[in-house]
């Protein structure tokens, strides 16, 4: 999108010249052989032999491009995978590992990088050296006939037709550029289009008289034509109106036969019937970036009363009531703002509002809260929720719900083992009833562990710390979904609850816009740009450009004087001698000025070249530092914006426009100094022309400028909104939504061209203005000419017109390209402004924790509070408590209540407002942010993976043997799949793990958390999104290979603390209980509350 895109538009402003051009050569070839006969053809000769050079270079640019474009592919991908999962980067303190990735990629783009531009110094080259060589061969062939003389008339005729050559000659490399850069461009569009697409007939959408909505008959599926089934030989019937529950453990394909059933997956043999319109509901909920009440409506019509009637069956009316404009509040790109719950339910409310026959409903119940489940479960979902009359298929993890489901598919492998009522599948007794029971065993010992006072050595230390001061009143405990720039919660990154601050309650937008710059560019920016290239480079770069001018100004100075020798009366030999001395000067000049253009070219991508390094690691390693605030107010389509679009302004575009802009400036002093030395007259109109130039040239340029600025705003938010709607993809198609997201993108395209448009036209009005100023110069110079006809030397008036004549065009390119360097420096102005974000505290500091700290795990809050940023309430109030090593804790409160916050605290993802935090008796503020998240292990939530092999997603630092790896595995439970797979510990995991199942990637998680096994460990709410096996193995791992560390649990599933050593409920930022599990339902409170709710009392 960003550049293969552009080079097609690049290429039109060209596309003129491809008739133009030889067009222009060929007449200037003509005159010239009117005026030097058959000498020109020397000069044909040179021409013709510098093309296969041109071509040759053009042909290993191409090839070269191919490269870079790869490489350039890589890292934007990469890029965009750090950014989506920049959370659990920063939690891990894996950004070294991932910056030098991107820097290793980096490496291979700008080698690829410096070989195009040399080649195009070596084009640059030639095309200037062009017309000088054809000048000097043909005016060599001229002379040798003795008959032919070299006077103003033939010199300076000649001398201006090959200055019209100069043009032509020096665009064809530029369109010869294009056209193959359009084409390798066009190659990798043509690839992008040709790849298989979804094919429609996977489901075959027939009306039926039977009373089945959905239909599957011996279907075997796999995710593309070239992979194995991961579905075989499944057939299924699902009845009108009826409720279906799919079971099955972890990786079993239940959210594949989802897929199946919409379309997703390829169809290997079988088929796929389905009857009526399908509402989707993902696992991971997909949130626009929009108000709370689009992401429900999802572009219907709008009727109210049903509208509240889906809030109220989905629980989401308690979050309505406090959200800060209501319904109309923005939720954030990609749901920032809101707990996985609540985009959970948001998801499901868009699905009910669709009024679908068909709810396909993949474990929607997981992300949220006990009693919230139930309430949804009876109000919407089950035989007398609001959508009885429908089609429900289920994926569920929830025992409690499957005695009211009409039918149940159980899952093994990928097979359907058995299909049947919940009696029936009982009474059988086969893998259902096994399930059942592993499952029933699993709630049984959980809830026997409940009833057990904890066996610990600090089970009396109950909560004398927290009954101080922290008790506070019970209060009503509801679901909130408040505001919350800093707890980015995405499908893809991890730590996230509502622990959002509630900000001012005006609705403000919690996505920032994007600025646009106004005025002239500011100095600092163009210094930013210098001091990148190296000042030094630069100056050398502008005298080597004064050289070359100077060479070329004494070679045409020159020429004046040898156009002067025809009326001398000098002998035979006397010309011979004469001739040769004039030729061979005249060409020293032109070897000079060659030699100053290679050197110079050369420089300047030299110069390119580390400017381009320069910013692209200052923009990388800021961005990385920057606070994970900065990228939840900031959309991810915007900071791409600045990597992908941005940074090919400065590595490809903005040095040949400083080539341009110099050297037409340095044309236009040329002519100008020429002009005066010939005619000093000239400096009368000289000062009201340049008057009137320098205000046409800032008008334009003023205008150019922000229109530039306009354009490259206006970019961004297509690029969110294309990512927004690739990551959602599959649940558009689902509602058949797709001609409304491409209609919205071609909204956006157009708001983008209309800046763009403008800019062309204000190019336009530009030409007509020096085309004026332009004309009075030669009309000027020509008329002072005929006026000192007498003093002047018909050498010197030739040079003098001469020069005028070409005063237009370099006019006009040096306005258009000092316009352009304006508003091409405005990509560094925008790589500046994200390279100077605030930046998180120092990754290392001078004073290092000690080898093996934490050695004991022991935590101390000391008065500690925490906003998410200034003008913001406090989310943590006034903490004070202390947990020995060793102690499992659990936390607990309703959404808001801060325990997600908690837990950033101790990664000092948001910083202490007031107050400390000390682990082992260390401050953790006075430690680098690298020795602090290097030492804490954490289980996130959503588990996230990076596309690369299993391995490097296990340990990005290869810091740990495969012996060990091997064993976190086998820990973990994975290492039967993981040996199952061809390539073991190399197998490719695809872009957010999209080829493991939810389970499997949380599995991954905990593999990585004993890979690194530090004495203090986080779990948020680490097995929310998994089957209670899964729980049940995750728990069972940490009891074992954790039971000596201090384990602090934000806890989903109350079941799975009950036999920890103490439990804190957080209420509104503040401690309500804190105490054994055993006390806290003795004491009947909040706690007491929680647990009743979900059934544990």
């Amino acid at each position: 999108m960003s550049v293969d895109a552009q080079r097609f538009m690049d290429l039109t402003t060209y596309l003129s010249m491809v008739w133009s051009a030889p067009l222009q050569i060929v007449m200037a070839m003509y005159f010239l052989w009117q005026y030097l006969g058959p000498s020109v053809l020397a000069g044909v000769a040179v021409m013709i032999l510098l093309l296969p050079v041109n071509a040759c270079i053009a042909m290993r640019t191409k090839n070269l491009q191919v490269a870079q474009m790869r490489y350039k592919d890589e890292r934007i991908k990469l890029m965009s995978e750090i950014l989506n999962g920049i959370r659990v980067l920063k939690l891990h303190a894996w950004e070294p590992s991932f910056r030098d990735k991107v820097l290793a990629i980096r490496q291979h783009e700008l080698r690829t990088l410096r070989s195009i531009a040399y080649l195009h110094a070596v084009s640059t080259f030639t095309w200037v050296c062009a017309p000088f060589l054809v000048a000097l061969t043909t005016f060599a062939v001229f002379v040798l006939d003795q008959n032919n003389v070299m006077d103003a008339k033939t010199a300076f005729v000649s001398l201006t037709l090959f200055n019209l050559l100069r043009f032509p000659l020096n665009m064809l490399p530029q369109v010869i550029s294009s056209l193959v850069q359009a084409n390798v461009s066009l190659k990798r569009l043509q690839r992008f289009l040709a790849n298989e697409e979804l094919d429609p007939n996977n489901v075959l959408r027939e009306k039926r008289r039977d009373g089945v909505s959905i239909l599957v008959d011996h279907g075997s599926f796999a995710w593309g034509k070239s992979e194995q089934p991961v579905l075989n030989d499944v057939s299924l019937s699902v009845p009108t109106g009826s409720l279906v529950a799919i079971v099955g453990h972890v990786g079993c394909g239940k959210s594949s036969l989802i897929s199946a059933m919409l379309g997703e997956l390829e169809r290997v043999s079988g088929f796929v019937a389905v009857q009526g319109s399908v509402a989707f509901v993902p696992q991971q909920a997909w949130i626009q970036n929009a108000t709370f009440r689009d992401n429900i409506v999802f572009g219907n019509v709008f009727k109210e009363k049903w509208y509240h009637r889906v809030l109220a069956a989905c629980a989401l009316l308690p979050d309505l009531e406090i959200l800060p404009a209501g319904d109309m509040t923005e939720i954030g790109e990609k749901g920032i703002n809101l707990s996985g719950g609540q985009k959970q339910r948001i998801s499901l409310a868009r699905a009910v509002y669709n009024r679908a026959s068909i709810y396909l409903l993949d474990d929607p119940l997981s992300a949220v809260d006990a009693h919230v489940g139930k309430h949804i479960f009876d109000q919407l979902i089950g035989p007398e929720g609001l959508l009885k009359e429908e089609t429900r298929v289920l994926v569920t993890h929830g025992l409690s719900f499957l005695p009211q489901m009409h039918h149940i598919v159980v899952l093994v492998g990928g097979r359907v083992t058995e299909s049947g009522s919940y009696q029936e599948l009982q009474q059988r007794d086969g893998a259902f009833a096994e399930f059942l029971r592993s499952y029933a065993q699993i709630e049984e010992t959980q809830s026997e562990d409940s009833l057990t006072p904890p066996l610990t050595p600090h089970s009396n230390a109950s909560s004398r710390e927290g009954a101080k001061t922290h008790h506070v009143g019970r209060r009503e405990a509801s679901e909130v979904l408040t505001r919350n720039p800093s707890l980015r919660d995405n499908p893809k990154e991890g730590l996230h609850d509502g622990d959002k601050d509630e900000e001012e309650q005006t609705g403000e937008k919690l996505i920032e816009d994007e600025k646009a710059e106004t005025g002239s560019v500011k100095l600092s920016v163009f210094l930013e740009y210098l001091r990148a290239v190296g000042i030094w480079l630069a100056v050398v770069i502008l005298l080597l450009f004064a050289c070359q001018h100077g060479a070329a100004i004494g070679a045409n100075f020159w020429l004046s004087a040898w156009s002067n020798d025809a009326i001398k009366n000098m002998t035979v030999e006397e010309a011979k001698a004469n001739t040769r001395r004039r030729l061979g000067v005249y060409g020293a000049f032109g070897g000079v000025q060659g030699l100053m253009t290679i050197t110079c070219a050369f420089l300047l991508a030299l110069g390119a070249l580390r400017a381009a390094k320069t910013l692209h690691h200052v923009l990388l390693s800021n961005n990385l530092c920057a606070p994970l605030y900065f990228f939840d107010v900031t959309p991810l389509g915007r900071i791409i914006n600045r990597f992908s679009k941005d940074i090919y302004v400065v590595d490809e575009v903005l040095m040949p426009i400083f080539l341009m802009f110099i050297g037409t400036s340095f044309n236009c002093i040329s002519t100008f100094v020429v002009v005066m030395v010939t005619t000093p007259i000239f400096g009368l109109v000289m000062l009201p022309m340049a008057v009137l130039f320098f205000f046409v040239q800032r008008f334009y340029v003023a205008s150019s400028r922000q229109l530039k600025r306009l354009e490259s705003v206006s970019r961004s938010p297509i690029y969110s909104h294309f990512s927004e709607t690739v990551m959602g993809a599959s649940v558009i198609r689902a509602y058949g939504e797709q001609a409304c997201f491409v209609g919205r993108n071609d909204f956006l395209v157009d708001d983008n061209h209309r800046s763009y448009y403008t800019s062309i036209t204000a190019n336009r009005w530009l030409a007509v203005r020096l085309e004026a100023v332009g004309n009075c110069v030669v009309l000027f110079a020509s008329v002072f000419a005929v006026f000192y006809r007498d003093t002047l030397s018909p050498g010197l008036v030739g040079l003098s017109i001469t020069y005028a004549l070409q005063v237009t065009m370099s006019l006009s390119w040096m306005v258009r390209m000092s316009s352009e360097l304006e508003t091409n420096i405005v990509a560094v102005e925008r790589i500046k402004e994200y390279a100077e974000t605030p930046t998180e505290a120092p990754w290392l500091e001078s004073k290092r924790p000690p080898d093996g700290w934490p050695s004991e795990g022991r935590l101390e809050f000391h008065k500690y509070s925490v906003r998410y940023r200034q003008g913001l309430d406090l989310v943590l109030k006034n903490l004070s408590f202390n947990i020995c090593g060793g102690e499992k804790i659990g936390i607990v409160g309703r959404t808001g209540a801060g325990k997600s916050s908690l837990a950033l605290c101790l990664f000092r993802m948001i910083e202490a407002a007031e107050g400390k935090i000390c682990i082992d008796d260390l401050d953790i503020s006075t430690i680098g942010l690298g020795d602090l998240r290097s030492r804490l292990t954490i289980i996130p939530q959503d588990p996230v993976l990076f596309s690369g092999t299993l391995r490097m997603n296990l340990d990005p630092f290869v810091s740990q043997s495969d012996d060990d790896v091997w064993r976190a595995l086998e820990l973990a439970h994975l290492s039967a799949f993981v040996s199952s797979l061809p390539d073991g510990l190399q197998h490719i995991c695809t872009e957010g793990g999209e080829n493991l199942s939810v389970g499997q990637r949380q599995l991954v998680c905990l593999a990585r958390a004993l890979l690194r096994k530090s004495r203090l460990l986080i779990l948020d709410e680490a097995t929310a999104a998994v089957d209670l096996k899964t729980d049940d193995l995750i728990q069972n791992t940490i009891r074992v290979e954790f039971h000596d560390c201090t384990v602090l649990t934000i806890a989903h599933r109350l079941n799975t603390i009950m036999d920890y050593t103490r439990v804190i409920v957080l209420d509104h930022g503040e401690i309500a209980e804190f105490d054994s599990p055993t006390a806290l339902l003795a004491k009947r409170g909040v706690f007491y509350n929680m647990a009743r709710d979900a059934g544990l009392t």
